[in-house]
């Protein structure tokens, strides 16, 4: 008689160490693995099929070991990042220029408004730091609002899609996402503070999987297509990473 070990189930989230390299895996309802680095620690997140082992994902992760070496130095090099106390003279960012904050205090409501390279934020004495970040992040939110419908407009008959639903989001880890069947995008908040050819190649790249699903060499010849320098913009914000989970 033959006997048959039954195979254990897979965790769906799981720590391994593999070459002294803290890795953690989930496991989702995707077809694909999807293996990342994170700023600022440079830890490895492995995104992977829910019937995939810890053997295969530690092999997977072994044969990436000089580029995971490589993003850590990387992510090792950027400076820390200064914390915010939204004062005047903190340098924030607007499509990709730098601001400098200018807060001015006074009775009535809180508002921001943009003077050329000034962000003049208008502030009760008594409104609080918290306070102060929601009411430029509502500031920034009604900008990207306002560009967005003419970009979603200039790309649709390119492309030959439509976008039913989009939203703006603060995300830790994505640019954007795409729901496929709804045809919804979500765009990071973030975006607004990089150049807005940033903003464009995110909300292509999302378009482009209501036509491919996945990031394969299709996905990659339609980006070619609609936008021959995309590559360029994807460096920039691979450069400015997002905050870790």
């Amino acid at each position: 008689m033959l006997w048959h070990r039954k195979k254990e189930k897979a965790k769906k989230s799981c720590q391994i160490i593999v070459d002294d390299i803290d890795v953690r895996i989930v496991r989702k309802k995707i077809k694909n693995m999807h293996l990342r680095v994170y700023s600022p620690e440079g830890h490895v997140r492995v995104a992977a099929p829910m019937h995939v082992s810890d053997e295969v994902v530690r092999r997977t992760v072994i044969d990436r070991l000089i580029w995971i070496r490589k993003q850590q130095l990387r992510l090792a090099s950027l400076p820390e990042p200064m914390p915010c106390e939204m004062v005047s003279g903190e340098c924030h960012y607007y499509l990709g220029e730098a601001c400098r904050l200018e807060v001015v205090v006074r009775q009535g409501k809180h508002e921001v408004v943009r003077n050329n390279r000034d962000l003049r934020l208008y502030v009760r004495a008594d409104t609080a730091l918290a306070k102060r970040a929601s009411v430029l992040d509502a500031w920034y939110r009604a900008q990207i609002k306002a560009l967005l419908p003419e970009l979603i407009r200039k790309w649709e008959p390119v492309m030959g899609v439509e976008v039913h639903e989009w939203a703006i989001k603060k995300m830790k880890t994505r640019w954007g996402t795409c729901n496929i069947s709804a045809g919804r995008i979500w765009l990071n908040l973030e975006l607004v503070k990089r150049p807005i050819e940033c903003l464009e190649y995110v909300l292509v790249h999302e378009m482009v999987h209501l036509l491919e699903r996945y990031h394969n060499q299709n996905f990659r010849a339609y980006m070619d297509q609609f936008l021959p320098h995309w590559r360029v913009q994807e460096e920039i914000l691979k450069s400015e990473p997002l905050a870790h989970e």
